[in-house]
């Protein structure tokens, strides 16, 4: 059996909540009604006995006690009740039903009260409340019983004719409200329907086909969270296929030298001198191919592997310190270019971070500053909004516009560039940490990389 569709399932299940409600009110609202009905016929006829037995009391009476009254004789009172017509019987104190005239009472509101005999038998049933087809009201005369009765299907007739346009109007509702809810339903599924649209574009990895599908709410925030994560995905596809392209080309460079120079010492181009040269080649070659393996592998293991991070509280400070000194031989070969660390007022710089790992992307950084730098290069390590805050400055030519949007994107190098991947390495690195690495020019010419770290718990 093929299921329903998500709309015919919320309307199903609205209209049937919308039914079992508007059952339950009707039932609810019958009881009231009659409950209500009821109680106003007996208290009219209450009010109708004692004003019949207030006049029957002073009525004249024949030999034995009999009321003198003519049969069903016309008789008018106040009588605050639904209906006309209630029947009056009245009877002895052996339970005969007597006849004769009963005197007229003043007309107030024009309701007439009819004088009927009924057998007595029917009579003790009433009494004894045995009938259910009457509400029955019983006054006690001086020579016997006055009872007054109504039908209770009278009453019935009008609790259901205003029942019924209750329902009438409950039924006008419940299709307005049917309607409304097809209207909201369908505002509601439509953007589901195009969003599942758009989830098998990402299936079928068509990611920049993907649109961003227009809703608010809920939907809304599901519909967008879709569109950024097919835009990082479209990001991260192409991402891969140029790693594979730039990782080809860095890999196939030093093979090709390792091949051809291990050829030519193979079939004696190289001879004397060539040779030795030809050797310092390939294990040149070798240590920088050693090299970018390495580099790969760590950069794969950031991104997949967790237990490569092994994180601990680590004084910036005292990273920065081992920093310089491991990359002044660098500074060294070149004579005029100089260092110059910083550390403003209490910086609190604690971090949370391997601290190896975070060695190295600093050392990376610093690298790129010397490779590029002229005569400076200044570092400085202070507190900014709540975070702790490193920057590497270099006076040098700065960084292409072309290339600030994927400076940190795997085998993107600048003129004098190695691998393409130490700024990669350094990045992933620092966003393990919790932290951010950007890069910007200076106005006054030059670039600055900038680590943001948050401060280590202990060091709140």
């Amino acid at each position: 059996m093929k299921k329903l569709k998500l709309v015919h399932q919320i309307n199903f299940a609205f209209g049937l909540s919308l039914l079992l409600v508007l059952s339950i009110t009707g039932v609810m609202i019958h009881y009231v009604l009659m409950d209500h009905f009821i109680g106003k016929e007996q208290e009219g006829l209450r009010t109708l006995g004692a004003s019949l037995t207030a006049s029957l009391q002073r009525a004249p009476f024949t030999e034995g006690g009999a009321f003198t009254v003519g049969k069903s004789e016309p008789l008018t009172a106040p009588y605050p009740t639904l209906y006309s017509g209630v029947q009056a019987i009245v009877s002895d104190q052996q339970g005969n039903v007597v006849s004769g005239s009963i005197p007229a009472l003043p007309v107030q509101s024009g309701v007439t009260v009819d004088i009927t005999a009924i057998e007595q038998g029917s009579l003790q049933s009433l009494w004894d409340g045995n009938d259910p087809r009457y509400l029955v009201q019983v006054n006690t005369l001086p020579q016997g019983k006055l009872t007054l009765l109504t039908p209770v299907s009278r009453i019935k007739v009008i609790e259901q004719s205003l029942l019924k346009r209750l329902i009438l109007v409950f039924a006008a509702g419940a299709a307005a409200m049917l309607l409304f809810s097809l209207f909201i339903t369908r505002k509601l599924i439509d953007p589901l329907i195009s969003l599942r649209q758009e989830l098998h574009k990402v299936k079928s990895r068509r990611f920049a086909e993907v649109n961003l599908i227009r809703a608010g709410g809920e939907i809304g925030s599901v519909a967008r969270a879709v569109y950024e994560m097919a835009g990082e995905l479209h990001r991260f596809n192409r991402v891969q296929k140029q790693f594979f392209q730039n990782a080809s080309h860095e890999l196939k460079s030093p093979l090709m030298s390792i091949a051809g120079y291990a050829e030519g010492i193979r079939d004696g181009i190289f001879e004397g001198e060539g040779v030795r040269k030809g050797l310092d080649i390939i294990l040149s070659e070798s240590g920088r191919l050693r090299d970018l393996v390495s580099e790969m592998t760590l950069l794969a293991k950031l991104d997949s592997e967790e237990d490569i991070y092994q994180a601990e509280d680590t004084d910036l400070e005292e990273l920065l310190s081992e920093a310089v000194e491991r990359v002044n031989p660098l500074l060294a070969a070149r004579k005029l270019l100089s260092l110059h660390p910083a550390v403003s007022g209490d910086h609190g710089g604690m971090v949370r971070a391997d601290r190896d790992k975070l060695l190295q992307a600093l050392l990376n950084v610093l690298s790129n500053a010397a490779r590029y730098a002229e005569k400076r290069i200044d570092v400085e390590v202070h507190t900014s909004r709540g975070r702790i805050t490193l920057t590497v400055a270099d006076d040098g030519p700065g960084i292409a516009q072309e290339l600030l949007s994927s400076l940190f994107h795997r085998f993107v190098k600048g003129k004098n560039g190695e691998s393409g991947l130490g700024l990669a390495i350094a990045r992933a690195i620092v966003e393990r940490c919790g932290g951010e690495l950007s890069a910007r020019n200076r106005p006054e010419g030059g670039a600055v990389f900038t680590f943001e770290f948050p401060p280590s718990a202990g060091n709140v």
